[in-house]
């Protein structure tokens, strides 16, 4: 009897291990390098610019602050032996007021841009998604990998030109 039960399970394994395999064959896989394709879109170029431009004025204003603070230190540096006292803490006293505008206009600039930039990251994301959507609907693929989660697949598996030629009619 045991002889019986253990025929019935390797048959059974064996059969749902060709079932398996068979399935398998039957899908088709391709793969998108989702970076290149965000890389070689024209609307990332186009976005990065509008976020500068968006900020032009506070990043000015900090470039200004730090080119006034490096001429404070630089002053400070080398002219401190023919300085009186007072001067010198004047001097020092307008590089902790420079400092701390910078920490006052810089860091919340810093995080605004951040904030826009993956906010248009994720736009584009999106964009490059529904043309992932389509490029497999209209090819019939039944799985769509991120190139970089793959460690080998033939070229002709690879829809990343498809996609970024997609994308480029989305816009």
């Amino acid at each position: 009897m045991k002889q019986l039960v253990k025929h019935i399970f390797a048959t059974a394994m064996l059969g749902s291990a060709l079932l398996s395999t068979s399935v398998m064959a039957e899908q088709k896989i391709g793969i998108v390098d989702v970076q290149g394709v965000f890389q070689a879109m024209p609307q990332a170029a186009e976005i990065s610019n509008n976020i500068q431009m968006e900020f032009k004025e506070q990043i000015d204003e900090v470039n200004q602050l730090q080119k006034d603070g490096q001429f404070f230190a630089e002053r400070l540096q080398r002219d401190a032996a023919t300085m009186n006292e007072q001067e010198k803490k004047e001097l020092q006293q307008k590089i902790l007021d420079v400092r701390e505008k910078l920490a006052e206009k810089g860091q919340p600039l810093q995080q605004n841009i951040q904030r826009r930039s993956n906010e248009e990251r994720n736009k584009l994301l999106g964009l490059i998604k529904q043309a992932i959507d389509s490029v497999a609907a209209k090819q019939g693929y039944d799985l769509i990998l991120n190139a970089g989660a793959v460690s080998y697949a033939k070229d002709e598996n690879d829809l990343s030109e498809q996609v970024l030629e997609q994308v480029k009619k989305i816009k």
